[in-house]
């Protein structure tokens, strides 16, 4: 038995990347965009790179679990599975989001199976070990036998529940499972020095969800890396949205390569405001007026895409639940409660979100033949349009920076 068990234990040993791939096609991404590839087949098809990236790619760096919106009360909680790590996000009695490993320092038992509002506790449903919503054990029913619910043989201050180093932004809620990542401030100042010229802190906290058209999921069968991509580059808005295109074409469109390399997205010139007869949406008070028709969409790096304009906000952040399974997650935002939640604007808003809605459709396509592609052993990750492609390519380096760490 001693002999079965072991080399069961051998067979689940995370693989390093040399064993998984030639790391220098990885090598290969990192040259000029007009001689490099982009990232080879197994990053999107090999089980070994998806347990490999895990940890590299999202365990390293502040990535995207949920939306503070949807946990708006004091108790209420959700379990969240990170690539196999169970998480849990609570809002505590101070309105502040933490997040936990969901699992009980007693025996290991998961604490949280479905989204719920707790009482005043977080309580094991195997020995009801209970904890406050600092994560803090409060409670150890019966430890010392019947009815006996403390010892000095045992310290509960050793036992709390595991917090994750977390922040929230913009309602996005961040994670930084490994906790090496920069403070956040740091990590996130480049992306708001760009945008100060549209909002400014303050604005922020003007931001409303929508409660009535303000979200919806999509399940796609690829890689997750691809929405990414896609989302990242307008090349492909003439063939995959040619409805849009009609609207805001490629030369409408700029690319924003943030530095250092933590994001990167387009930008459009021709954004026009929803309007219904006298009716639209309140824009960002201090959005500079000769920039109204500017609008940018930014996938921070890993796996949340963004949406700025004048008049609202989106968050379309993206759910890796295996190696070509993906869930998308679309949260929308307004300025003020009047814009998000006002009767007098709810068919804008009903509007607006299928208008973003079938735009993302349309991507489904792509990114799902992309997928289907990387099968295909001739396939060696690709090259780049030097022009078309920069911001893609940018996504492509940070990936591969992640995993070897070179350039």
């Amino acid at each position: 038995m001693p002999m079965i068990i072991f080399f069961m234990r051998q067979n689940h040993k995370k693989k390093a990347l040399s064993e998984i791939l030639d790391v220098k096609k990885i090598e290969q991404v990192g040259k000029p965009i007009e001689t490099a590839n982009g990232l080879p087949n197994e990053c999107y098809i090999s089980e070994d790179y998806f347990a490999y990236e895990r940890d590299k790619v999202f365990c390293d760096n502040w990535t995207v679990i949920g939306v503070g919106s949807l946990i708006p009360n004091p108790g209420d909680a959700k379990p969240y599975n990170l690539l196999g790590i169970p998480l849990m996000i609570v809002r505590d009695k101070d309105m502040k989001i933490r997040v936990f490993h969901n699992v009980c320092s007693h025996r290991g038992f998961k604490l949280l199976d479905k989204p719920c509002t707790l009482k005043n506790v977080i309580r094991c449903p195997y020995h009801s070990w209970s904890y406050d919503f600092r994560g803090n054990l409060i409670a150890t029913p019966h430890i010392g036998g019947l009815n006996i619910h403390e010892t000095e043989m045992f310290d509960k201050s050793n036992s709390n529940l595991k917090e994750v180093r977390t922040t929230v932004w913009m309602d996005i809620i961040f994670v930084n499972i490994h906790g090496n990542e920069l403070e956040f401030n740091e990590y996130i100042k480049p992306l708001e020095d760009r945008w100060s010229k549209f909002i400014v802190k303050e604005d922020q906290h003007s931001l409303v969800h929508s409660r009535d058209y303000g979200y919806f999921n999509l399940d796609v069968k690829s890689n997750w890396k691809f929405a990414i991509e896609n989302y990242c580059e307008s090349y492909h808005l003439p063939t995959i949205h040619p409805e849009l295109n009609k609207i805001s074409n490629i030369s409408d469109h700029y690319h924003i390569q943030g530095l250092p390399n933590r994001f990167a997205g387009q930008g459009s010139k021709k954004y026009d405001q929803i309007i219904k007869g006298n009716k639209k949406f309140d824009t960002f008070p201090n959005w500079e007026k000769s920039m109204l028709k500017n609008s940018e969409y930014i996938a921070l790096f890993p796996n949340v895409m963004i949406g700025l304009h004048a008049d609202h906000f989106y968050v379309f952040w993206i759910e890796p639940l295996a190696m070509n399974k993906t869930k998308e997650h679309m949260q929308m935002y307004y300025v003020g409660d009047e814009s998000a939640n006002g009767d007098q604007l709810q068919e804008l808003r009903k509007q607006n979100l299928s208008f973003w809605k079938d735009v993302m459709l349309e991507d489904i396509s792509a990114v799902e033949g992309m997928q289907e592609g990387r099968n295909s052993p001739t396939y060696n990750g690709g090259y780049f349009s030097p022009i078309m492609d920069q911001p893609t390519h940018q996504f492509h380096k940070w990936v591969a920076n992640n995993l070897i760490d070179k350039f």
